[in-house]
């Protein structure tokens, strides 16, 4: 089963591709609450799918993997993490459905399209690809997130840790 959703339009910064250093696309409030999946990110490839070739004529930037719970078995509410009163002083861990934050480094993909000065925006096209055992449960559709910021460094010393979450 595949399922897949193509962002609105993200400006490109205003560099040379040889100024950009490192770029990440981040995925906020990635749902983790269905099955696994490995999540193909494309940029300006509205038309990706599980078949696309993974390479930079197709526009693949990486990937990001989501092992997931594959619904819920607990009692009602067990599986509502913001129906849960946290105070700020509260130390315990946080619910295990709290989404999560993924990062993507697609330093090459974003160099590619910055080396044309035509184009100041482009699209990410995230395809979610699951396992043939998770597609059996019938879970439908796997791929929810809030948002996809991309970030862009021009200097090493900004672009520190290895984009692992």
């Amino acid at each position: 089963m595949t399922t897949k959703a193509t962002t609105s339009a993200l400006e490109l910064p205003d560099l040379d591709a040889g100024d950009v250093y490192r770029a990440d696309l981040v995925f906020y409030d990635v749902d983790h609450s269905g099955p696994s999946y490995e999540g193909r990110v494309f940029v300006d490839h509205p038309d990706a799918d599980e078949d696309t070739p993974r390479d930079a004529d197709h526009g693949y930037a990486g990937s990001y993997t989501v092992f997931g719970h594959n619904g819920c078995y607990g009692d009602e509410g067990h599986c509502l993490p913001d129906s849960m009163f946290r105070d700020e002083f509260d130390r315990r861990l946080p619910h295990p459905l709290t989404a999560w934050t993924k990062t993507v480094i697609a330093t090459d993909a974003i160099r590619r399209v910055v080396a044309d000065p035509a184009v100041t925006a482009v699209t990410v096209t995230v395809v979610a690809v699951v396992p043939e055992d998770d597609v059996a449960q019938g879970t439908g559709d796997v791929l929810r997130f809030g948002s996809v910021r991309l970030l862009t460094y021009q200097d090493e010393s900004l672009a520190d840790g290895d984009g692992e979450d």
